[in-house]
C-alpha cells in the first residue's frame, strides 16, 4: 500500500540471466536443426559432377609420374600436349569405378579419343591385379602413389574424369563415374569441338 492508500499490482520482475540461458538453450537446437534441413536440401537438389574446377581454362599442373607396376608408359604433363584427351582419376578399392570400367573399355576398343589413367593413392600389386583383371583400358597409366599430383589436378575423391585440349588446356571436369549417356552427349561433342578449335588454330 502506498502512502495515497492505493495498492500498486506487483512489478513483473525482469528476466534474469539463466531464465535467459534457458531460452537459448531450447531455441538453439531447433535453430541448428533448421539451418542443417535447408542445407541438406539444397545439396540434394544439386548433382555432384556440376562442382566447378578451379583448374577448367587453365593448363594442366606439370607433373611427370611412374608407370603402374607391370605397364610400361607412365603420364607426364608434357605428354597430354598435342591431341585432345581424357584423364581418368580410377583405384581399384573405388566401387564407383567399376561401374564406369565397362563404358571405358567400349571407349578403348573405339580408339574415339586416347584415355590415360591415373591411379590414385593405391597399393601397386592391387592395382595391377585390377587392370590385369577387369581389363586396362588407358593409353598410358601413371601411378600417383601418394596422391599428390591428384590434389594439384583438384582432385575431390575417385573416380573423376578430365576432357583436356591439345593445348593442355582442362576443358571439362567429370566428378563420379562416367556413364554412356555422359559420355555420349556431353564428353565425346566436347572431344569434337575441340580437335575443330585446334584445327581452326593450326591454319
Amino acid at each position: 500500500m502506498t502512502a495515497s492508500g492505493f495498492v500498486q499490482p506487483d512489478a513483473k520482475p525482469l528476466a534474469t540471466p539463466r531464465a535467459a540461458w534457458r531460452r537459448l538453450a531450447v531455441l538453439l537446437p531447433v535453430m541448428i536443426f533448421v539451418g542443417l534441413a535447408v542445407l541438406l536440401a539444397w545439396g540434394l537438389t544439386r548433382n555432384a559432377s556440376d562442382i566447378p574446377s578451379a583448374l577448367i581454362g587453365k593448363q594442366v599442373p606439370e607433373f611427370s609420374l611412374p608407370p603402374v607396376k607391370g605397364r610400361v608408359l607412365g603420364l607426364s604433363s608434357s605428354e597430354l600436349s598435342g591431341e585432345v584427351s581424357l584423364v581418368n582419376v580410377f583405384a581399384s578399392w573405388c566401387v564407383a569405378c567399376r561401374e564406369e570400367h565397362p563404358v571405358f573399355l567400349q571407349l578403348a576398343a573405339s580408339a574415339t579419343v586416347p584415355l590415360h589413367g591415373l591411379n590414385y593413392k593405391d597399393k601397386p600389386d592391387d592395382a595391377a591385379r585390377w587392370l590385369d583383371t577387369m581389363g586396362d583400358p588407358y593409353t598410358r597409366t601413371a601411378a600417383d602413389l601418394d596422391g599428390r599430383v591428384a590434389i594439384d589436378w583438384g582432385v575431390y575423391g575417385v573416380p573423376e574424369t578430365f576432357v583436356v585440349g591439345a593445348d593442355r588446356r582442362i576443358a571439362y571436369k567429370q566428378i563420379g563415374p562416367v556413364t554412356q549417356e555422359t559420355l555420349t552427349k556431353t564428353i565425346l561433342p566436347l572431344v569434337e569441338r575441340l580437335r575443330a578449335e585446334a584445327r581452326e588454330r593450326q591454319r
